[in-house]
């Protein structure tokens, strides 16, 4: 006897890779179990006003890139005249803009898209060597000193002493923190308190996002590492301020916008929020990861539209197994209600059935007719797709005419299976009985209403089209329900009448 164990084993195996994958696809690109949730994007646009003096211009502005919390998806630049460049430097991102000849006020345009992904991380870890050793007069060195030197026993980890630092340099009574403020701002002077301690951390742009809000500076906080990620400070607040309204744009520390050529430049920030379906935002994510993508999201969306009904087809074949095996409802073919359930997709149910109704009526009437010519096989089947064509094109033009738009859809039925159809319930009739075709109609018929109704689900419609893991997880439930040998459901009534005695 050969042992299943392997059997068993792979079919665990499909499992286990299927919720695995989901869960992947699920925390990598945020996709949501439930359909019908939204996600927000912001649309952030900053505006560069300068004056040129009238010889070529330069101007390179600093770019946001993916960070904790949000994911870019697009960006663009608007600069009638100028020549753009997207440049991706060691440190940080910057749009360059570049004209021959400029005179007088300039304003220039640069846009951005991000995603809120909780999923999203930069991954930037703090780079190695020397702390920068701090540029101060002796006094103001000591009083760092002493200022580091009191938050350090105050202080258990990095976070902590960044956050006694923060209180001891807006302490108004400190003198040691007057002295260091004396010549430098607090966020400059918290960096280099932390250099001091040899703490790594960095100074950074940051703009807090607000719906509808223009015209929005950009204001200095600090970066500290934790020992695993980047916890952002304001130096006016002692606690980690909340990431989910701020966004990093700049986090050189060098310049937010450099002009070659021009002066008075200032630039600020405005933006707006929208929010748009889970699949938008997948499709948004999936384009900005880059080449290697195999997700059908990244696929045009005609061939998405149709995916999303191919990936509903071995839920109807999930169900067929399981009518057919553990409840022993006779179908005609095996899995041609699948096929007449996807016709149903298209027509609408109601549609559908007295359309099947009516094509296979018709065509067991015309195929008894035929049986009697004594036909081959080849010529008989070819007969028969004929007709099924002649009748579909008859109840379309009769449905339009009478008004029944509804009854254009009709031509969505698979032509090749219902002639199969057609052919071998016209045998069963010779051979078994009208009851029997009736049984096998019938059950046909309730198959397809069945796999009809989970196809058009929108919850089933949703993880199937988007967690691939979903499909092999019902394959391994096909194999497992392919084993199963004992009786069916509806063989019972056969040994009711041993229950009497």
């Amino acid at each position: 006897m050969v042992s299943k164990a392997p059997f068993y084993f792979a079919v665990l195996v499909l499992i286990v890779v299927g919720i695995v994958m989901s869960i992947v696809r699920h925390q990598t690109y945020g996709v949501p179990w439930i359909p019908g949730e939204t996600r927000q994007i912001w649309d952030i646009e900053a505006t560069i006003e300068f004056t040129a003096r009238g010889g070529s211009v330069r101007a390179s502005l600093a770019a946001p890139n993916t960070q904790s919390g949000f994911t870019l998806i697009n960006e663009s630049a608007s600069s009638p005249g100028y020549g753009v460049s997207f440049l991706d430097g060691q440190d940080q991102r910057r749009v360059e803009w570049s004209i021959r000849e400029a005179i007088g006020p300039q304003t220039i345009y640069y846009r951005t898209q991000f995603l809120v992904d909780e999923n999203a991380n930069s991954n930037e870890s703090p780079p190695a060597g020397e702390f920068p050793q701090p540029n101060l007069p002796g006094p103001e060195i000591s009083a760092g000193q002493a200022l580091v030197q009191q938050a350090r026993e105050r202080s258990a980890d990095n976070l902590s002493f960044t956050r006694e630092l923060i209180k001891a340099i807006n302490d108004p009574e400190s003198q040691n923190s007057s002295l260091v403020l004396h010549s430098t701002s607090k966020v400059n002077a918290l960096y280099i308190l932390l250099s001091m301690a040899e703490i790594h951390s960095r100074v950074v742009g940051v703009i807090e996002l607000e719906d509808g809000r223009r015209r929005q500076d950009i204001q200095s906080m600090i970066e500290v590492w934790s020992g695993s990620d980047w916890q952002l400070f304001s130096p006016l607040a002692q606690e980690i301020s909340s990431t989910d309204n701020l966004l990093i744009w700049d986090q050189s520390n060098v310049s937010l916008i450099d002009i070659v050529g021009g002066s008075n430049s200032s630039t600020t920030f405005s933006m707006i929020v929208r929010n748009i379906s889970a699949t938008e935002a997948t499709s948004s994510k999936v384009e900005a990861d880059g080449l290697l993508n195999f997700s059908i999201h990244s696929l045009p969306l005609a061939e998405q539209a149709m995916f999303q009904t191919i990936m509903m087809i071995p839920i109807g074949a999930l169900i067929v197994v399981f009518l057919r095996v553990i409840i022993g409802i006779k179908t005609s073919g095996t899995f041609m209600p699948v096929l007449i359930a996807v016709a149903f997709v298209q027509t609408q149910l109601l549609t559908g059935i007295v359309g099947f109704l009516l094509i296979v009526g018709t065509g067991l009437f015309i195929r008894s007719y035929l049986s009697r010519l004594n036909l081959l096989l080849v010529a008989r089947i070819s007969a028969v797709i004929i007709a099924v064509i002649l009748i579909i094109s008859m109840f379309t033009v009769v449905a339009f005419k009478i008004g029944l738009t509804e009854g254009l859809s009709i031509t969505f039925f698979p032509m090749i299976i219902l002639s199969w159809t057609i052919e071998r319930m016209s045998i069963l009739w010779e051979e078994e009985g009208a009851k029997e075709v009736m049984m096998q109609g019938g059950g046909s018929l309730l198959t397809a209403v069945l796999v009809y109704l989970a196809m058009t689900n929108e919850y089933l419609q949703h993880v199937t089209f988007n967690f691939i893991g979903i499909q092999l997880i019902v394959l391994a439930i096909i194999l497992v329900l392919g084993t199963y040998t004992g009786y069916r459901l509806t063989e019972l009534r056969r040994f009711k009448p041993l229950t009497k005695d």
